[in-house]
């Protein structure tokens, strides 16, 4: 696989592809389109011709326990959407790519690591004026064999965070600053999701998600400019542990990747229980300002 290039200095350059690049792609029986997106009308209304929906809720989470689809489950999602182990998939969405950056976070937990995410996401392809199609994508139904899913190497649970708030280490609460201060519980505009408590975890940096974003196209910063947001201005060593966290683990997924993939951070997990486990959990300390 080649992107277009890496003008942006990136650690890992094929995590990320252009708009143009998918435009080139279409075609390409080896590459697999995925759009996934918090509002679930997004996709019916027009999509990149050829794209899959992957629903977060539906399609990615456990019905009854607040965990993620089974090997099982990850087999018949990739058979459904035609792809094989060599596939690549490429996630694109609304949000600037929050549940896109969420899906190919799942999809890691499989080994499936040939994915990347279009840059700019829903709203730029849109604005380019490329294609949009409401027709259904057709795919061969595949014969898919995952292995059981891993959460060791990019997954944290709360006992882990619990540890690694003991020992100092690097936390980034990616939430808006009212929630890291405990004015909010929850985002604004969004129903309060259960929290019972506001504040942040105990020594976590304030970085807001968007940040890492340009505002005028939602595309990613370049290398150095996410460098000095995470590295200078928040001192984060790339080679120290870091966990990332917001409320139920798509905000931190976002920020997740660019610190893996475009920062090159060496050893970075998703504490996807995040606050709304946190926030609730007896006992457990909690600071505000």
């Amino acid at each position: 696989m080649s992107n277009d290039n890496n003008p942006k200095g990136y650690a890992h350059p094929q995590a990320l592809v252009s708009t143009g690049w998918v435009a080139a792609n279409l075609d390409n029986s080896n590459v697999i389109i995925v759009e996934s997106n918090e509002d679930p009308l997004l996709y019916s209304s027009g999509h990149i011709p050829g794209a899959f929906e992957v629903d977060w809720t539906l399609d990615l989470n456990d019905p009854l326990i607040r965990d993620y689809l089974d090997r099982t489950g990850f087999e018949k999602l990739m058979s459904r959407l035609g792809a094989t182990t060599d596939s690549h998939i490429v996630f694109y969405g609304d949000k600037n790519n929050w549940w896109a950056c969420y899906a190919f976070w799942v999809f890691h937990l499989f080994g499936h690591t040939n994915c990347s995410i279009m840059d700019g996401g829903r709203l730029k392809w849109i604005n380019e004026q490329r294609p949009l199609s409401t027709d259904a994508p057709f795919a061969n139904h595949s014969t898919y064999t995952a292995p059981e899913r891993d959460d060791s190497h990019i997954r944290a649970f709360r006992d882990e965070v619990i540890a690694h708030v003991k020992k100092q280490g690097q936390l980034v609460d990616v939430r808006s600053p009212e929630e890291f201060s405990g004015a909010r519980t929850h985002m604004a505009d969004y129903p309060n999701e259960g929290a019972l408590r506001s504040g942040h975890i105990p020594g976590a940096k304030s970085v807001p998600w968007a940040k890492a974003v340009n505002p005028e196209d939602g595309t990613f910063k370049s290398f150095s400019e996410l460098a000095e947001l995470y590295q200078t201005t928040q001192n984060l060593n790339p080679s120290e542990p870091t966990i990332a966290y917001c409320r139920i683990g798509e905000r931190s997924a976002h920020t997740w990747f660019a610190l893996k993939y475009l920062l090159g951070f060496e050893n970075v997990k998703n504490y996807d229980g995040s606050w709304t486990e946190w926030g609730n959990s007896v006992g457990l300390p909690i600071e505000k300002p």
